[in-house]
């Protein structure tokens, strides 16, 4: 049996395009993930290997879908072997039936994270550099300093009967922003 896996990373992803690859393949089952890479353990990718018998192929289209880390791709790789599981790339070309094949997964897992690692560099010496340009990372400011004080104010201030006049509702109605927005800024000032 051909068992077909694919994964997308987020829930803004499609995971289309790897099940039509996959119903290419001529796969029997097809699973998929929505769920990081950096997860050993993701559902769908538990099922394939509880569903995988001696003499199947589980099926993927990209290396990448498969895990980010080499660890985690080698682990996998062993445990797929272990159950006599062969294991076919189809971008890359790899089939781990033949001695070939389990070289060119090693080699490609390896350079997968060392792509990934100079990726994450990159990001990390761009904020860097942003910083050093004194751009701060993240969103701008949704509440000026004078709405924050609003908001405070309104929050501290007190009916007759001693209890909270205004409630955060109403307060970020007034503002005109989610009620989460004004939790934060209230918070920063404790």
């Amino acid at each position: 049996m051909r068992i077909g896996y694919g994964r997308v990373s987020t829930r803004d992803q499609n995971p289309e395009a790897q099940h039509d690859a996959l119903t290419a393949a001529d796969c029997d089952r097809i699973f998929v993930d929505k769920a990081s890479g950096k997860l050993a353990s993701r559902p769908e990718l538990d099922k394939v290997l509880l569903t995988a018998r001696e003499g199947d192929e589980v099926v993927i289209t990209k290396l990448d879908r498969l895990g980010r880390s080499t660890k985690n791709l080698l682990e996998l790789s062993e445990q797929l072997r272990a159950n006599k599981v062969n294991l076919v790339v189809l971008d890359q070309g790899i089939n781990t039936s033949t001695p070939a094949g389990v070289l060119f997964f090693t080699i490609i897992g390896a350079i997968a994270e060392f792509e990934h690692a100079m990726m994450v560099e990159r990001t990390h010496d761009g904020l860097a550099a942003a910083r050093a340009r004194g751009r701060v990372g993240g969103r701008r400011a949704v509440l000026k300093p004078r709405q924050v004080k609003l908001a405070q104010e309104m929050y501290d201030e007190r009916g007759v009967d001693g209890k909270r006049k205004h409630t955060v509702k109403e307060i970020a109605d007034e503002l005109g922003v989610a009620r989460t927005t004004i939790y934060r800024y209230l918070n920063r000032g404790k």
